[in-house]
């Protein structure tokens, strides 16, 4: 509106700073609003652009990676992104992010154990190691 009226980007700019302070769209970003209004754009919407969408971090994927996890979960990243189409960050962010799982002996483990399952780990190693060292005893 206030191009149509002919009032100068910087004016516009000044306006915007004395109501929104900080907040406020820089310079450069009026004056583009400024050029597209002359050029004759009225819609507010940003124009459709080619390419990999912003975010593919969908449900679908999460439950994707999960299952792929879930059948086997010495399964590697890479092995993970050439089932899915999905990038390595993206998976990663997915496994890390979203099913808060961390890979462990090349298994993926949910990140927190509970109290049981910490208790019920150290008492399997330390029953592995007496048997590897031969002091095996059945309790």
């Amino acid at each position: 509106m206030r191009a149509a009226l002919n009032i100068q980007p910087r004016v516009i700019h000044e306006e915007l700073y004395s109501v929104h302070g900080d907040q406020a769209p820089c310079l450069r970003t009026v004056e583009r609003w400024f050029q597209r209004f002359r050029e004759g754009q009225v819609e507010l919407d940003d124009e459709a652009r080619s390419g990999r969408p912003i975010a593919v971090t969908t449900p679908d994927n999460i439950e994707q990676v999960r299952l792929i996890i879930d059948d086997d979960s010495r399964v590697t990243i890479e092995e993970i992104q050439e089932q899915t189409g999905l990038t390595y960050g993206t998976t990663r962010r997915i496994i890390k992010d979203h099913l808060q799982l961390t890979k462990i002996t090349a298994r993926y483990i949910p990140k927190e154990l509970t109290d049981f399952q910490r208790n019920e780990r150290v008492r399997i190693c330390k029953e592995n190691l007496k048997m590897e060292r031969g002091v095996y005893v059945m309790w």
